[in-house]
């Protein structure tokens, strides 16, 4: 049979692996490419500007599907024990209230993370429902909270039952009160942060002065936005808690809610790439992937990744029954190539998978890795690259 060859121009969308379909959509971060620094904050900004606003009462309704656990229960960050025993959870509704009772575990309520005082408190303002700063949480643990700024806690004054504090901060720069969460979502808060920051880019410099907390953390610009000891701790919990599944199932709810993304859960490397700060250990996704296919093999082809961080290869996997067939690779492991994984070293960018059959569908993703041996590691947070193409009959 003679073997009909095709060319065809695609790209490899940054996809990531996850539960909820919704996903990152095609080209949503195109307009950021290659960029760094405020231009790339400013990028970011004009892409995740304009979502729909809901009202401060569709926040209860937004929670059934943005906050919900695996049981049905409010996620509420704030009595959340990871692995350990609840001191108590919410049934959606049923405890919901917008009082504030003087104890724990009575109700939950919505909290602003980002606090309304910082941006002034106008309730017909954009940011004040804006979902990707705004929880559930104990109305107490929220009292308490109120709206110190977050920090690293040295002697708690208060504590909740889920371990959160209060007390003086003892990060360098600052030794005000501050409030504390569990490592568990201090990266979540973070990300919070910087969503806000680059959100509401045109707003945030005139912000500074509207009440004692909020000129502790932010410094009156539009770039950085944050004071020195605030924006490194920011860093800090990026890093040291990186986005969960949790996040990212938030961040596709969200996005169906307001139709706007986080774009710092999508691409944690964005920190880093904008404020230089956290350890710059998420490693930058190759992009724009041209490719050829004829029956019997696929030859892939693409630009490598570029930025400061760079990766040593990649391992390209392949299946030909579906994207959750293609397994995360674990870190210190080194596979062999063979029918379906190819490794593939930084600056080659291309490689071959043959012997294949005619008319049937293949999918592939590629993973970005840094180190070898048993110190090599696998980029399979945030997004990872995916591609399906059939061969021709």
């Amino acid at each position: 049979m003679k073997i009909r060859s095709i060319l065809a121009i695609l790209v490899w969308l940054s996809v990531c692996s996850l539960s909820n379909a919704q996903g990152i959509p095609a080209g949503y971060y195109d307009q950021a490419s290659g960029l760094t620094g405020p231009q790339l904050k400013t990028a970011l900004q004009k892409i995740v500007r304009n979502h729909t606003v809901k009202s401060y009462t569709y926040l209860w309704t937004a929670f059934y599907t943005s906050d919900d656990k695996s049981n049905g229960k409010v996620w509420d960050m704030y009595s959340d024990v990871p692995g350990g025993t609840l001191p108590y959870e919410y049934t959606f509704g049923t405890n919901q209230c917008a009082t504030t009772p003087g104890y724990e575990g009575a109700c939950y309520n919505r909290e602003h993370t980002f606090p309304a005082s910082y941006f002034g408190g106008g309730t017909t303002d954009t940011i004040y429902t804006d979902l990707f700063h705004l929880i559930p949480a104990d109305s107490h643990v929220n009292t308490n909270r109120n709206n110190y700024p977050y920090g690293v806690v040295g002697v708690a004054t208060w504590t909740s039952m889920n371990g959160s504090k209060r007390g003086p901060c003892i990060s360098p720069g600052y030794s005000g009160t501050v409030f504390e969460p569990i490592d568990d979502y201090k990266g979540d808060v973070a990300r919070n942060y910087f969503y806000v920051a680059t959100r509401y880019e045109n707003s945030i410099a005139s912000w500074e002065n509207n009440t004692a907390n909020g000129d502790v953390v932010l410094n009156g610009t539009s770039f950085p936005c944050f004071e020195p000891w605030f924006l490194t701790m920011l860093g800090e919990w990026h890093t040291n808690d990186p986005v969960s599944q949790k996040e990212i199932d938030r961040n596709n709810t969200v996005y169906g809610i307001q139709g706007n993304r986080n774009p710092f859960i999508d691409h944690p490397e964005y920190v880093y790439e904008i404020w230089g700060v956290g350890a710059p250990n998420y490693l930058p996704e190759p992009s724009n992937y041209p490719a050829s296919f004829s029956a019997h093999n696929i030859q892939l082809q693409w630009v490598d990744a570029t930025g400061d961080i760079l990766p040593d290869g990649y391992l390209v996997r392949m299946s030909s029954t579906g994207f959750s067939s293609i397994s995360d690779p674990v870190d210190g492991t080194v596979y062999p190539d063979n029918l379906t994984d190819q490794n593939i070293a930084y600056g080659i960018q291309n490689t071959w998978f043959k012997s294949l059959n005619p008319n049937t569908t293949y999918y592939f993703k590629l993973f970005s890795y840094t180190g070898e041996g048993s110190a090599r590691s696998y980029k399979t947070d945030g997004g990872v690259p995916q591609l399906q193409q059939t061969t021709t009959p």
